[in-house]
């Protein structure tokens, strides 16, 4: 009917609160009746435009009721109701309520109560960011908006994190940089929709092994925990294997997980200003955008002068963990002892590809770092794009098959 009142379409849709119910009204001859009403408010009517139902429901339209989308058609008006990114449980029982009010029951039987106006926090689109960026402004009295997205709180001096942070399911960024958090609640990895974590600039220590097992390796994307007081990184911090942006920068970090070369969706990296030596041998499996790693105190890397710690034969324990290495026996604390169930979980890899545990030999060859990465920021002031890498052979014969193999290439 739109054309007949010069209409072109329904025009924008608008965030309202629908409700049913009672309307006493006074009749001519004294008394008093009531019946059953819809009323609409929205933001520009709070006060609410209302619809007589008994008897007045042309038609329903609930062909994509599964999608949250249903249109009510009214007589008396003629007005259609059009309903969308509704909640589909809560859409077929309004559309129910609505169905048998149309039809006439007993009006006073009905579970109804008064219509009141909406309030306006009803009406007002849920609120998805919020940036606070002093302590003035920091909620003391009122909890945060559960429907929030995006949350930062810097510069607001927080000596941990407020766990009131931690009901928000629905939170995808959080912002804690530039505060005085010492320690990460393993509560963090409840957040299940968490994909950036921003810990810029705080006194963190340590990274607690909990959140390395949460649903945040499903989840978390982007980590920044650059000026902090880190000096290791858990084993367990690999299994974090959304990561695509991290940051370690201005650290106190003595070395990188031994199986970092399983962030294989890891594209930018940056942990520059640390205390590293040497970077592990899975750092050659990294497949980068971007490198940082100026300003750390890497050693001279010198293949000739390997740390020797093997013993022939292999000792029993040796020989039988390499084989459920290799072999990729199942193994778990029910099975063996949990002392050696973390031995085999950080056993090295060796050149020729196999493992070994305790009895290896250890050296650093030099690797450009252009390898694994297509933009590498500068090593140090000298220019220098190469930085040293720790390796492991199981034995003395791929030791020997690699020291032919570098001596030709620089003869």
């Amino acid at each position: 009917m739109l054309p007949t009142f010069g209409m072109r379409n329904r025009g924008k849709g608008s965030r309202a609160v629908l409700s049913i119910g009672r309307q006493h009204l006074q009749s001519k001859s004294g008394g008093r009746s009531a019946a059953v009403y819809l009323m609409i408010c929205t933001l520009k009517d709070k006060a609410g435009s209302r619809y007589k139902l008994q008897e007045n429901i042309d038609q329903f339209f609930t062909k994509f009721v599964e999608d949250g989308k249903a249109t009510v058609r009214l007589k008396e008006p003629a007005v259609d109701v059009c309903l969308s990114k509704a909640n589909a449980n809560i859409l077929k029982t309004f559309l129910s309520a609505v169905r048998l009010a149309s039809q006439g029951c007993d009006v006073e039987s009905l579970p109804l109560s008064s219509l009141t106006p909406a309030k306006t926090s009803e009406i007002e689109k849920p609120r998805t960011k919020m940036i606070i960026t002093s302590k003035r402004d920091y909620p003391l009295t009122k909890n945060f908006p559960y429907s929030l997205e995006h949350l930062q709180t810097s510069y607001c001096k927080l000596a941990r994190i407020d766990m009131r942070m931690l009901c928000l399911k629905k939170l995808r960024k959080l912002d804690l940089s530039h505060n005085h958090i010492k320690k990460l609640p393993a509560t963090i990895g409840d957040l299940t929709c968490l994909q950036e974590l921003n810990l810029h600039n705080n006194h963190i220590e340590s990274f607690p092994v909990a959140l390395c097992i949460s649903t945040l390796q499903k989840s978390l994307q982007c980590l920044d925990l650059s000026q902090n007081k880190l000096k290791a990184l858990p084993i367990q911090f690999c299994q974090l294997q959304e990561l695509v942006h991290l940051k370690l920068d201005d650290n106190e970090l003595i070395r990188i997980p031994f199986k970092f070369g399983q962030l294989y969706k890891l594209r930018f990296l940056s942990a520059a200003r640390n205390r590293l030596p040497f970077l592990p041998q899975s750092f050659k499996k990294l497949s980068l955008e971007s490198l940082d790693l100026f300003g750390n105190a890497f050693e001279q890397a010198n293949p000739l002068v390997p740390s020797i710690q093997i013993t022939i034969p292999l000792t029993l324990l040796e020989s039988a963990a390499r084989a459920t290495v290799n072999y990729r026996i199942p193994f778990g604390p029910h099975l063996i002892p949990a002392h050696l169930c973390e031995d085999l979980e950080v056993a090295k890899s060796c050149e020729c590809g196999k493992s070994c545990l305790q009895c290896y030999i250890q050296t650093t060859v030099t690797m450009n770092l252009h390898h694994v990465s297509h933009t590498v920021v500068l090593v140090d002031n000298m220019g220098g794009t190469e930085a040293p890498i720790l390796c492991h052979f199981c034995s003395l014969t791929c030791y020997s098959q690699f020291l032919d193999k570098y001596l030709q290439s620089n003869s």
